[in-house]
């Protein structure tokens, strides 16, 4: 059967753990070179060795402009063009109104909305026709929950974001969507409960029995397989929509 991916570039923020990590292997499985992106060498090395020879792993922070620029030339060196970009690289942290701060405020719209989207526009010149752009939202930026009015402030954005930019590209043919997961066993998910063992199970047991219908938390590997169906063709005429992998908690 025939990879869906054959002989094409991908480039994924945040790929050196987590979702980014599980969708770079995909990728490379389905016939992809894959450049990936991370603030860690440790951990970029590590991905590296895990996703095989069709990989490159460039240390880089998607909310630093200086090290886009980096990346982008790499690709466009060693490639010369984008047929896929997963603007996966995010994060932030949780804290209710009256305890939110300019630094939580700063970190998490950086990293989530000033990173995204220069992560996208620089990608721009390298964008094949037909590429498929793909931002990480959350369902944060579609539900309420206590604390994560920042966080999910910055995912509403993301979603926003798409709409726009879809009629921005409209005439190149390139696809732009938003995967929005839902609770899934990451290091970024379960370093929210800190060190222990004990309180990081606590938190996905919670989650999975209170948080998510399905009465479980994702694998890492079950969103990079919608990652995979909207960067392959089985997506042609898919492009500003959401697509949820989040065993319904936003949906209910």
């Amino acid at each position: 059967m025939a990879r869906r991916l054959e002989g094409k570039i991908a480039v994924i923020t945040g790929g050196s753990t987590g979702i980014g990590l599980a969708t770079a292997k995909r990728f490379a499985a389905e016939g992809a070179r894959v450049f990936i992106t991370g603030r860690d060498r440790a951990k970029l090395d590590a991905a590296v060795a895990a996703i095989g020879p069709s990989a490159t792993a460039i240390q880089a922070d998607s909310a630093n402009l200086s090290d886009l620029d980096r990346l982008y030339q790499r690709v466009k060196a060693d490639a010369g063009r984008i047929d896929v970009l997963f603007a996966n690289a995010g994060g932030g942290s949780n804290l209710p109104l009256g305890a939110i701060t300019e630094a939580q405020y700063d970190d998490t719209f950086g990293r989530n909305v000033k990173g995204v989207l220069f992560t996208v526009q620089k990608a721009l010149p390298l964008l094949a026709k037909g590429a498929s752009v793909i931002l990480t939202g959350s369902t944060a930026g579609a539900m309420a929950m206590p604390a994560f009015s920042v966080y999910g402030a910055s995912k509403a954005a993301v979603r926003n974001l798409v709409r726009h930019w879809t009629l921005d590209l409209k005439g190149r043919g390139i696809r732009i969507n938003v995967l929005s997961p839902g609770p899934t066993k990451t290091p970024g998910l379960v370093g929210l409960a800190g060190d222990d063992a004990a309180a990081q199970q606590g938190l996905l047991d919670y989650l999975a029995t209170e948080q998510v219908p399905l009465g479980r938390v994702a694998d890492p590997d079950e969103i990079a397989a919608a990652a995979l169906f909207l960067a392959s063709d089985d997506a042609s005429f898919v492009t500003g929509s959401e697509l949820f992998a989040d065993g319904g908690q936003a949906q209910v």
